[in-house]
């Protein structure tokens, strides 16, 4: 916390770094013991950061390909400097993947450094893990102190789906990355007044958006808010800087899309995921409020599986709740604690606008991922694990400055009995994963409460060991499941933590089927790519089955599927397509992104994903499939199951059937690896 002088220049404030000086301090401070306790700080940061990387960087490699849809498209980025800037999915630039680009930057980028290895592509994301814990501890700990940081940065490490996440190759690592940095640059805009921080926060919030559209700017009226309530200058000023910062988000994320929107259509990839090749309709549609109202066109499953479970509870059942929701109704309660903790505070009050920013980020983002009626993944809740860390570590400090008082202690205690209450609920969404987890828990607990509530009393050297004590018991679960997820492999388009629900109920968001037919994205499945027993989906009677129903008619006996997963081609056809790649654009053309990632991570080569990532895009053209082979651009079809791509009941583009039917009426096919090729340069 710090105070507004007369001059109107933040000073430190001694009472509001609880977690640096006992409650007892005077107000002559001891420099000897600030420095002491700023050394063992630095020490305790060093050891967190360095636990967090052996967590997010040990056996990175077991996930190979993790998400091959970014991957193939890292690989991309690295053959063509065109596909880099636009995010292609393939060298070729046929079509882009259906985001923005910048996590496919900083992957590409690393391809072209060290090479295309499973390594490469993932550990960007686990050193952006690293980055976030330290830039989290960085910004709670300017204002509630370190302990408070230290907490906080604890509880983002050992949530389990920041562990799948940071070790993924999908989006979110950067997403969280940047927004972290962003509250961290408005903390510092908040202490002075400072324009310069608040425009960087702002340009960051702008930067995120380049790497997950619209869900970055979810925390923007949290952050416009929290400033012009809380910082320390005239209102007028303070809506002048926000206009400022409003003015660098804008810059900072709308040059690319003047970029797309002013690039000639024909010069540039198919915007992938977009029904009209507009990368607005991209934004505002399928990645955008179709996510709010679920009428994203050519989506996937139509209103059910993907959006099932939508309501005020979602995050705190089913499989969401095993992801996220381990400390989440303590951080709730933790908002409600530090505004009556700090009341009779100032409005410029440091701790309780970390409250403010903290809580609002948790709330506001919680609701839109609770109720939205469109797609939703659960582990897109990573994006709530650093706020949910900064107000644990919030509370926590607060707690630990008032430890003499009796009710305070009460209260603490209480918290950590309910904390434990609900893990114990949540351990039973999983009933068979390490059931010892709940005597353990309920021992620590007991030993917790009592000394929580007696220990400063008989002893005042016991107060580090009852707080000590109940940060295990918040945390020892969440980290044994970050543990264990980090210790399995995660393939496929929809990784999630350990442990995994198995009790049956709405919210899941899951693809589940009667039959018993799933989509999970744990390491390889049955029924996939290429050979029986790689990859791809476990088909049940009901459940997700291709070639049926909404998905289309069955193709060719022999063809590659799956929508979710790719797996490595065989050799024959890696061999194939290698042969003479640099005469062609494209060595080979497939429905479907994840049919087409296989082939080309396989091979290193460019293939093209006809119909984008569900084959539901209207990209390419009949006519323009047709004029790239007529000019010799493509070398071979790969037939698939579901030749006509996977489209739900929200409808999407019938060119991918067209092209089968052309394909299989004109050429005669072949069978290479137990999958059927047609040579497109020999009718």
């Amino acid at each position: 916390m710090t105070s507004q002088s007369p001059a109107g220049v933040w000073q430190p404030d001694i009472d509001a770094f609880p977690a640096d000086l006992p409650a007892t301090t005077s107000p002559i401070v001891d420099e000897a013991a600030i420095a002491r306790e700023a050394a063992l700080a630095r020490v305790g940061v060093g050891i967190l950061l360095a636990a967090t990387g052996v967590l997010y960087l040990w056996d990175l490699g077991a996930s190979a390909w993790a998400n091959a849809y970014y991957s193939a498209a890292a690989l991309a980025g690295s053959q063509s400097w065109l596909a880099f800037l636009f995010g292609s999915f393939d060298a070729g630039n046929a079509i882009t993947v259906d985001k923005t680009p910048a996590s496919l930057w900083v992957m590409s980028l690393s391809v072209r450094l060290f090479g295309l290895s499973s390594w490469s592509v993932l550990v960007p994301q686990a050193l952006m893990g690293v980055a976030a814990v330290a830039l989290l501890y960085a910004t709670v700990a300017r204002s509630a102190g370190r302990l408070a940081g230290l907490v906080a940065g604890t509880v983002l490490a050992l949530t389990p789906v920041a562990a799948l996440m940071f070790r993924f190759n999908n989006p979110d690592a950067l997403l969280v990355l940047l927004l972290v940095g962003a509250a961290y640059a408005t903390t510092r805009a908040l202490e002075h007044a400072s324009t310069r921080w608040l425009v960087l926060a702002g340009a960051l919030v702008g930067f995120a958006f380049l790497a997950k559209m619209l869900q970055a700017f979810v925390v923007i009226p949290v952050f416009t808010l929290v400033y012009l309530w809380a910082a320390p200058t005239t209102l007028r000023r303070r809506i002048g800087q926000v206009a400022a910062a409003a003015v660098a988000v804008v810059a900072s994320s709308g040059w690319y899309m003047a970029l797309v929107m002013l690039w000639p259509a024909e010069a540039r990839p198919y915007i992938g995921g977009s029904q009209t090749n507009s990368i607005l309709d991209l934004m505002l549609g399928y990645n955008g409020l179709g996510r709010i109202s679920g009428e994203e066109v050519g989506r996937v499953g139509g209103g059910g599986p993907f959006s099932e479970g939508a309501g005020l509870l979602r995050l705190f059942d089913g499989e969401v709740a095993t992801e996220i929701a381990w400390l989440l109704p303590l951080a709730l309660i933790a908002i409600a604690a530090i505004f009556i903790a700090r009341r009779s505070a100032p409005r410029t009050d440091a701790i309780r606008g970390q409250a403010l920013l903290w809580g609002g980020w948790l709330v506001v983002t919680g609701l839109v991922f609770s109720l939205m009626q469109g797609i939703f993944h659960e582990y897109y809740t990573v994006a709530l694990a650093p706020a949910i860390g900064a107000l644990v570590g919030v509370a926590t400090t607060l707690a630990w400055r008032y430890r003499t008082d009796i009710g305070v202690r009460i209260a603490a205690a209480a918290a950590v009995t309910a904390s434990a209450a609900w893990t114990v609920h949540v351990l039973s969404l999983s009933p068979s994963w390490n059931p010892w987890l709940v005597p353990l828990l309920i021992g620590l607990t007991i030993g917790a409460v009592g000394l929580v509530l007696l220990g400063p009393a008989i002893r005042p050297a016991l107060a580090p060991i009852a707080l000590a004590s109940a940060l295990v018991v918040l945390l020892v679960v969440p980290a044994v499941a970050s543990v264990a997820t980090a210790a399995e492999p995660h393939t496929g388009a929809l990784p999630t933590a350990v442990p995994q629900s198995t009790v049956s109920r709405p919210g899941g968001g899951r693809f589940n089927g009667p039959g018993g037919g799933t989509f999970s994205g744990n390491g390889p499945r049955p029924g996939g790519f290429g050979a029986p027993g790689m990859g791809g989906f476990t088909p049940g009677q009901g459940g997700f089955v291709p070639g049926q129903g909404a998905f289309g008619p069955s193709q060719v006996r022999g063809g590659i599927g799956g929508l979710l997963d790719a797996a490595a081609a065989s050799p024959e056809l890696v061999s194939t397509l290698q042969s003479d790649a640099g005469s062609y654009t494209w060595t080979a053309a497939t429905t479907g992104s994840n049919n087409a990632a296989g082939l080309a991570l396989s091979s290193g080569t460019s293939v093209m994903a006809i119909g984008g990532f569900n084959g539901s895009d209207p990209s390419p053209t009949l006519e323009q499939f047709q004029a790239y082979v007529a000019s010799g651009r493509i070398h071979y079809y790969v037939a698939t199951r579901d030749a006509a791509g996977f489209r739900g009941t929200q409808g999407g583009s019938d060119i991918a059937a067209e092209i089968a039917a052309w394909v299989t009426a004109t050429y005669s096919p072949t069978t290479i690896g137990d999958v059927t090729v047609y040579d497109l340069t020999a009718r």
